[in-house]
């Protein structure tokens, strides 16, 4: 097994698969498009448990890797690795593109195309996961953009144009960016190779280095996103299909948190000190901005895409504190994020598709056990309690993390990121509150006063629609409950992370 390129073969089946689909000749129902991409993905998440089989948990680099000459020339080599920051993360991507398959049902236009974008995103997201070349990484960072764009302005609701575009005008903005970090770091340092492992930058000038450094953050920063880039995060999740948004924050936004921490931190260890208190202040008020933007929403959708906006920022805390217990927290965040960000997407997609609104001055009761939709409504309050940092759940774990291992260098943005935790709870429960207990009622949104639907019978919940909410929430209680497997996977690269960030911060001072 251990012979098998399965890096390269994590790319190629899902990119291979999707441009299969374009190019198949035949002509094939939606259904029978969709069980040959089941199958597909179903195939990736088998070689993702077979490169965890071959991973060695206790070693802290690079493993499994693959080096191909491509372009020396320019620098861009085909150079493939996972560690325990990426590992985790590749999984995740495995599982939730299977997921937004599965919950893909009923689709009448171009279904080709549909399923086929989800597998070149799928691929694209392993690229980027796994090079070990700037430019390869960037090269699949950008691929994704044109099929998630595709994905939000065909199948995308009456204001998808919109949202599309500003999407496309904000991600091109941030590969942008990146792209002029990497080659300002080549210019400066005068080298051809863009390997991490062989790109230095004591040789450069601490102002060059922290040039260098502000446009990955205000790169990275756009994709993940945090304030004030994250205008572009609510549009785009209020006009996506659900499958759309389950990979959107599931995984998609997961390229800014890693890049962050592997270029930015990774290669700029001693600017990033320099820069370090001030990315906690960000942090401090991208959490309680996307609280309180939270609260604000009536439209359940962009309520859990500002959470997502706050969620994000504990990431950022958390890589500015560059402690061994908060860097393993950022892992635990961002896999933590994926899982319950995926449910929740899922469960509102359910309520939408089964009352037709999302609006919460509109829905009411539908915790209802013989009309309403009970099953959906207990995994909701499951999926609230656990981005609320419940103990037991995933979330509790993450926060508990990220907060112990920033509290010692940054107390009083840490106590900011707390109170935005405790913000949370607050906009959630007001969620769970008004759509899901009381009378089960869906009144006229023009007149919430007046009940226009009272005593009905709102249609039942399939099976087969609840199956993946149900296993996506089995996933967040396991790592509540049993933490040690994903604290055993990437201790050992998060811990010489910090470690390396601290020695060369500590070499480039002195």
């Amino acid at each position: 097994m251990s012979e098998l390129p399965l890096l390269s073969l994590l790319l190629l089946l899902p990119l291979a698969g999707g441009l299969g689909l374009l190019a198949w000749p035949r002509q094939a129902t939606a259904a029978r498009l969709r069980q040959a991409c089941i199958a597909l993905l179903s195939l990736q998440l088998g070689l993702s448990l077979a490169v965890l089989l071959a991973f060695d948990p206790g070693q802290s680099g690079l493993q499994l890797q693959e080096v191909h000459a491509w372009l020396p020339g320019l620098g861009l080599d085909y150079r493939l690795g996972v560690d325990g920051l990426s590992l985790p993360l590749v999984l995740m991507n495995a599982g939730l593109s299977l997921v937004a398959v599965v919950c893909s049902r009923d689709l009448s236009r171009r279904p080709r195309l549909y399923f086929a974008l989800l597998l070149l995103i799928s691929g694209a997201v392993n690229g980027a996961f796994l090079a070990d070349n700037l430019l390869l990484f960037l090269l699949f960072y950008e691929l994704e953009l044109i099929p998630l764009w595709l994905l939000i302005s065909i199948w995308g609701g009456a204001g998808r144009a919109y949202a599309a575009t500003k999407f496309l005008i904000f991600t091109a903005l941030s590969g942008m960016l990146i792209l002029a970090a990497f080659l300002g770091l080549a210019l400066l340092s005068g080298t051809v190779n863009f390997s991490p492992t062989a790109v230095t930058t004591e040789q450069l000038g601490l102002g060059s280095q922290i040039v260098l450094l502000l446009a990955l953050l205000v790169g990275f920063g756009i994709k993940m996103p945090l304030v004030p880039f994250h205008t572009w995060l609510p549009d785009a999740h209020t006009q996506a299909s659900t499958p759309v948004s389950v990979l959107l924050a599931g995984v998609l936004l997961k390229l800014g948190t890693y890049g962050l921490l592997r270029f930015g931190m990774g290669l700029f260890p001693e600017a990033w000190t320099v820069l370090a208190p001030g990315l906690a202040v960000w942090a401090a008020i991208s959490v309680v901005f996307g609280s309180l933007a939270a609260i604000a929403q009536q439209d359940m959708k962009r309520m859990v895409a500002y959470s997502s906006v706050g969620h994000m920022g504990y990431i950022l805390l958390a890589a500015a504190a560059a402690s061994p217990v908060s860097l393993l927290g950022t892992e635990f965040q961002m896999v933590s994020h994926g899982l319950i960000s995926a449910l929740l997407f899922l469960l509102v997609g359910i309520v939408y598709r089964k009352t037709g609104s999302r609006d919460l001055a509109v829905l009411k009761g539908l915790l209802n056990p013989q009309r309403g939709l009970a099953l959906t409504g207990s995994l909701m309050i499951l999926a609230v309690m656990a981005s609320a940092g419940m103990p037991g759940m995933a979330g509790f774990i993450a926060e508990f993390l990220v907060f112990r291992g920033s509290l010692g260098p940054y107390p009083l943005a840490t106590l900011c990121c707390m109170v935005g935790s405790g913000l949370t709870a607050v906009y959630f429960l007001l969620l769970v509150n008004r759509a899901f207990f009381g009378r089960l009622a869906i009144t006229a949104a023009e007149d919430p006063l007046q009940s226009s639907r009272l005593d009905i019978q709102l249609p039942a919940v399939a099976a087969r629609e609840t199956v993946p909410a149900i296993a996506l929430a089995i996933g967040v209680v396991l790592l509540g409950l049993a933490p040690g497997g994903l604290g055993h996977l990437s201790e050992a690269t998060t811990t010489a992370m910090a470690a390396l960030a601290g020695q060369l911060a500590s070499g480039g001072s002195g």
